[in-house]
């Protein structure tokens, strides 16, 4: 009888775990040169119902990607673009389409990244999302070398403060262990060097790429810093010619195609 039971549970979990996974949700961008599916990530909530809701309401058919900047991203979707006439610059977005964001942590602007655009920090310090729009990440492909600098560069003024803190008063006794005792000397240096990873993590703005962002920047390509400041949503899983096609297309002064890329349909399934 307990070995039923237990394979009842065990079957109940499977359902369980075959039912999360069916939650998430595809949707199909269709386009005048091509099409492109995505995922939507089941624990992005509001954005994802949000961005279904108008999906579903055909409220992105026949609108345009008004801004594409190759090796950066592609923006569409805005309610303006729909009539806009040739040249026109359009794309502002729509102020009452704002939700609160929902940053997390494990999504970053990988290539295929599918997120929601808003206005600057200095008119938008809550970093509220335009849902009226959508934007997905081409990018670049980075070396290890770059992302070394990138660290460095940004967390230079953390690194020197937290140098002079934990290293300049005990560098003179550190040097006399490393002379005598060298397992000693590298137990000493690595506590400073937490000490010091610590403050830097401490630090807003700080830099710190983790393992998988470092593959998926030197392998995919991204844009890294969009990091932190914009919600990722969803993710390209096909479509990523017709992603490369859109971003390089010839544009004019405000980033607009110069030839018309229209989304004709996007659904759900």
């Amino acid at each position: 009888m307990k070995k039923i039971y237990r394979i009842a549970l065990a079957l109940l979990f499977a359902a369980t775990g075959l039912n999360a996974q069916s939650s998430e949700k595809t949707v199909i961008i269709n386009t005048n040169v091509g099409t492109m599916k995505a995922r939507l990530y089941d624990d992005v909530p509001n954005h994802v119902r949000t961005f279904i809701a108008r999906a579903r309401q055909g409220e992105f058919n026949g609108t345009l990607f008004t801004r594409v900047i190759k090796e950066f991203m592609i923006q569409g979707g805005a309610p303006d673009s729909k009539n806009a006439p040739a040249g026109a610059r359009c794309g502002f977005g729509d102020s009452s389409a704002e939700i609160m964001p929902e940053l997390n942590d494990k999504y970053f602007h990988k290539r295929g990244a599918l997120a929601a655009p808003r206005q600057n920090d200095d008119v938008n310090p809550e970093k509220k999302s335009d849902m009226s729009q959508f934007f997905i990440v081409q990018g670049k492909v980075y070396r290890e070398t770059e992302l070394d600098t990138l660290e460095r560069t940004a967390n230079y003024p953390a690194r020197q403060k937290a140098l002079k803190e934990f290293y300049a008063p005990v560098r003179a006794e550190l040097n006399m262990i490393k002379m005598s005792n060298k397992r000693e000397y590298q137990k000493r240096l690595r506590m400073i060097n937490a000490q010091i990873d610590s403050v830097i993590q401490a630090t807003p703005g700080h830099l710190l790429f983790t393992d998988e962002q470092r593959k998926a920047y030197t392998t995919v390509g991204g844009c890294h810093h969009l990091d932190g400041t914009y919600t990722i949503f969803g993710e390209l899983t096909e479509g990523f010619d017709v992603l490369d096609q859109i971003a390089t297309q010839p544009k004019d002064q405000n980033d607009r195609p110069k030839k018309d890329i229209r989304i004709q349909s996007i659904t759900i399934e």
